[in-house]
């Protein structure tokens, strides 16, 4: 009689980077909601706030190429402890300024750091060390924890700002993000190899998995980055992502709740919506994941791109009637939030490899904050110099119509067919 199936490792890493990733977007969804706390208790204005949440983001993302050589060098466990120590003293931090200069440092710097070494290139590094069948599902579902809870957690730091005050959000983050801590210590794990298993549903002959990196971690991300320059598909994965992050992280992320404002909705009210484009980008990531292990993701990136497009057209009369039309928009636009990730990294990984893929997704995301931050600033200084956010959505719905034309010209080298969904077998746990 044939034993049961026994869990593979590798989903206990996965859950174990879903809860860390999940935390840590939640702690980088504080400024969104802190925008007219801060201005109304410093004066500090819109774009004053939005400089800081560009430093943020910049950071997240430049960070990215650097951490993903760090992992390969010492672990993705030890460097992911560090970045959630940091995260915590930063945020902590954060309670006690009362000056731009330290919202600049603590929030910008010290956070975007630490929030920068659990980015989307922490989920390729797991997605591609960890599995080879599925392995667009997993960078699918990791994406989503990373994107919806920047989203999930809103409406209850905005109650929670509205409630007993801004600095108590600073405090609940801080021990959020030590409360990670202990899961990451137990669970997380770097590599197949570490525990004597080969990566899920890799067959017998799957090469050990190695970083590639050797002992010079920033070298080698340089080197990556080297090797990408002279690449026409790094840079034209760079602009559409560049353009995927002014389109969601930089605009919607940072200043839907101030926008919504301006059409009266209450903090809260404006923080529900955005969990709500959660929600179903949860459910548009995963099936965009599930999607890449079949369909070219070339041609998922055009329809991405353009939907997304067509969305921020709409967004100001959406929040000028409100009700269904609101409501229509948040599904449409959730479903499309972070979809472009999955086909994005696979891209990366089919044109460069699994070993220095992730070390130029780094790059490609770094690109991806640049538009982040570059909207987080300049859709505050519209907004303060026109009085209204309508010029910054028809800008940004602009630019992803042209990403869409621009990922057109992205090439795909011949790939061998996935590898078949591996049939369980009497394959004990190993405990770590």
């Amino acid at each position: 009689m044939r034993r049961p199936a026994r869990l593979h490792y590798a989903w206990i890493v996965f859950v174990t980077a879903f809860v860390t990733l999940l935390g840590a977007a939640g702690f980088r969804s504080t400024p969104g909601i802190l925008i007219d706390p801060l201005r109304e208790e410093f004066g500090w204005s819109r774009a004053t706030v939005g400089t800081a949440v560009s430093i943020n983001v910049a950071l997240f993302g430049f960070i990215g190429p650097f951490a993903a050589a760090l992992q390969a060098r010492y672990g993705l466990r030890r460097v992911t402890v560090i970045a959630l120590i940091t995260i915590s003293l930063g945020a902590l931090g954060t309670t006690q300024m009362d000056a731009t200069w330290q919202l600049f440092l603590l929030w910008g710097v010290v956070v975007g750091i630490g929030s920068g070494c659990m980015a989307t290139v922490f989920a390729s590094t797991v997605a591609s060390r960890w599995f080879v069948a599925r392995r667009g599902l997993v960078t699918g579902a990791l994406t989503a924890a990373t994107a919806s809870g920047q989203l999930v957690f809103l409406p209850v730091l905005s109650r929670l700002a509205e409630g007993v005050g801004w600095r108590w959000v600073g405090f609940t983050i801080a021990c959020g993000a030590l409360g990670v801590v202990p899961l990451v210590v137990l669970f997380l794990r770097d590599r197949p190899e570490d525990i004597g298993l080969r990566p899920y549903g890799a067959p017998a002959d799957h090469p050990p998995t190695t970083s590639g990196v050797g002992t010079r971690p920033i070298h080698a991300a340089f080197s990556a980055f080297g090797a990408a320059y002279h690449s026409g598909t790094f840079w034209l994965l760079f602009g559409s992502f560049f353009v995927c992050g002014l389109s969601t992280n930089g605009l919607i992320q940072t200043h839907f709740v101030s926008a919504a404002h301006d059409h009266g909705l209450s903090a809260s009210t404006a923080a529900g919506y955005l969990a709500l484009i959660g929600v179903f980008d949860v459910i548009g990531t995963i099936g965009s994941g599930y999607l890449t292990d079949r369909v070219d993701p070339r041609k998922l990136l055009v329809v991405y791109y353009l939907l997304r497009g067509l969305s921020l057209l709409v967004i100001d009369p959406a929040l000028a009637a409100g009700g269904g039309g609101l409501l229509g928009f948040m599904v449409f636009y959730g479903l499309d939030w972070v979809a472009t990730v999955p086909p994005t990294v696979a891209l990366c990984l089919d044109e460069f490899g699994t070993t220095r893929g992730p070390l130029v997704y780094g790059w490609v995301f770094a690109g991806h904050q640049l538009g982040a931050a570059l909207a987080a600033w300049g859709a505050g200084e519209l907004r303060d110099v026109t009085g209204t956010y309508r010029p910054a959505f028809v800008a940004a719905g602009i630019c992803c119509m042209v990403a869409a034309v621009g990922v057109t010209r992205i090439r795909q080298r011949d790939a061998a067919p996935p590898p078949p969904i591996p049939t369980p077998t009497p394959t004990p746990i190993l405990t770590p």
